[in-house]
């Protein structure tokens, strides 16, 4: 019988690359063209480990922009800046810590911690 022919049954290298490129789809740019790939990959994909790593980037770019603009704006207070500093520091490692953890174990989706799901 033919693996992929049995209900349940996603190819795993296809699943590490889709969620590895929903994650890593930040890195594209800090423009809203970089949460086009995770929705593309959340609107094409069947699997749902795939589907849940496309949500959490979607909600991570979110939480990125939002953090961006509350920063943004208490730089009139000056203590926007190195709250800006750190958020570009967590922009570029979070993404790099899921990137690392599907590489290890494509079977569970990744949960970027102390963020706000917008998308369950």
């Amino acid at each position: 019988m033919d693996p992929t022919q049995t209900p349940g049954y996603y190819d795993s290298d296809k699943r590490k690359a889709l969620s590895i490129l929903s994650h890593g789809a930040i890195f594209l740019s800090s423009l809203f063209l970089s949460v086009g790939l995770p929705i593309a990959v959340l609107l094409i994909s069947d699997d749902p480990v795939v589907k849940d790593n496309a949500r959490e980037s979607i909600n991570f770019h979110f939480n990125v922009w939002l953090y961006e603009i509350i920063f943004g704006i208490l730089t009139i207070v000056l203590i926007g800046y190195p709250l800006l500093a750190i958020l570009f520091v967590i922009h570029w490692v979070m993404p790099i810590i899921g990137i690392l953890k599907i590489l290890k174990d494509s079977d569970q989706p990744y949960r970027y911690p102390f963020i706000f799901r917008l998308l369950g």
